[in-house]
């Protein structure tokens, strides 16, 4: 039986442990193709595009479901280092790679999380502001921004405000990715304080900066998936030494810690050139941007439990209105899934490819109203991501 287990073990396909220290690019980028290598059957290696001074921006997705096949396979997101001197979020992501591959197969945990969905991680958004940092220093580097001096995390569009600042290539690069995948939840990784900041960053009256915050149509589903992840942080759950800066139970909103113009993923990331020309809307959550189906046809949205009202809308007919009940317990790793059978089903070939619903800056401009936030509640799909990846 030993020598059984043994055989089985030497079958098993290895990469070198990786260490304790920081990364650079050459050593960061032979952990990747060795990790893309060896476990080939769940992971895939892509560079999106190039830095200013030409270093590849690399993404590791980490699924089993193939790449031309992904029916019913929700896509998540994480980016590191979008600050060059923030360094610790890069070699976290480095770890949670050979965190998940190495427990493939071992862990039942993983070994669902890898079945079911497929993580897109980058662990460097800023691998030249990461090069350009020669002494480090606990206050501020010279390698914060790129190459060209421009602070990545607020080079993006605003949806409150124009922001017209030049797009630099690790912006668009990542512009245009966020195009190529239709990502359910994202999550950006900062140093530089404990605590886990939700959505909106910036904002107007109607998302309620008068009261010093800016809260999104989804602010229950932030607010929940915010503390599920400094709970598992006792640390950033306690956070006693930052009381006056607001960091309540070591989760704050973005605004309220201080406003901050020029980062696109202040709401669940959109697939703004789909190729499906399907709408979908929760009616009680009047998001500006209506969110679109996938080229499946697949519409993806955390929810927690209760009742909501979908609708869906195809150019040239009536709205299409369905209930959907998201029941209080569901099993890990699961999503409820609702097959919405339009009756123009047969015609939506024949549909042509209309304008974009979705102003592109600024989205929330003339913004009216707003749904009031919920407090945080029980299990909502795909939520098990934080508690597995984080505890």
């Amino acid at each position: 039986m030993d020598c059984a287990r043994l055989w089985l073990g030497l079958l098993m396909p290895a990469v070198a442990a990786l260490d304790f220290s920081y990364h650079h690019q050459p050593e960061m980028e032979a952990f990747l193709k060795n990790v893309a290598q060896n476990y080939s059957s769940i992971t895939h290696l892509h560079s999106i595009g190039k830095s200013v001074q030409g270093r590849n921006l690399w993404v590791l997705v980490v699924g089993r479901s193939p790449r031309e096949h992904r029916i019913g396979i929700p896509e998540f997101k994480y980016v590191a280092n979008m600050h060059g001197d923030e360094a610790v979020g890069r070699e976290l992501l480095l770890h949670l790679i050979e965190y998940l591959v190495t427990r493939d197969g071992r862990d039942p945990e993983i070994t669902n999380l890898i079945n079911s969905t497929r993580i897109h991680i980058m662990p460097s958004m800023n691998p030249d502001g990461f090069e350009a940092v020669v002494k480090p220093d606990c206050f501020y580097n010279d390698g914060r921004d790129n190459s060209n001096l421009y602070d990545l995390n607020r080079n993006f569009p605003d949806a409150f405000e124009l922001n017209n600042v030049p797009r630099q290539p690790e912006t668009v690069a990542v512009m245009k990715w966020l195009t190529t995948e239709t990502f359910v939840l994202s999550a950006n990784l900062h140093g530089g304080a404990l605590v886990a900041s939700y959505p909106f960053d910036n904002g107007v009256p109607a998302t309620g900066t008068l009261y010093s915050r800016s809260l999104t149509p989804d602010d229950d589903v932030f607010q929940y998936l915010a503390n599920t992840y400094a709970s598992r942080n006792p640390d950033m759950k306690r956070n006693s030494c930052r009381i006056k800066t607001g960091f309540s139970n070591g989760i704050i909103n973005g605004y309220s810690w201080y406003p901050l113009k020029g980062v696109k993923g202040q709401v669940f990331d959109q697939n703004e050139t789909p190729l499906s020309n399907v709408t979908v809307e929760v009616q009680d959550r009047k998001h500006i941007c209506p969110y679109r189906t996938n080229k499946f046809g697949e519409y993806y949205l955390l929810l927690l439990p209760g009742s909501y009202v979908i609708e869906v809308t195809v150019p040239g007919h009536d709205p299409h209105l369905t209930k959907v009940t998201i029941p209080p317990k569901s099993q890990n790793f699961s999503a409820l899934k609702k097959d919405i059978l339009l009756p123009f089903r047969g015609q939506l070939d024949h549909i042509s490819e209309s304008n974009p619903l979705c102003p592109r800056i600024p989205l929330y401009s003339e913004l009216q109203g707003h749904s009031a936030a919920t407090k945080p509640s029980l299990f909502l799909f795909l939520v098990t991501l934080f508690h597995i990846l984080f505890k």
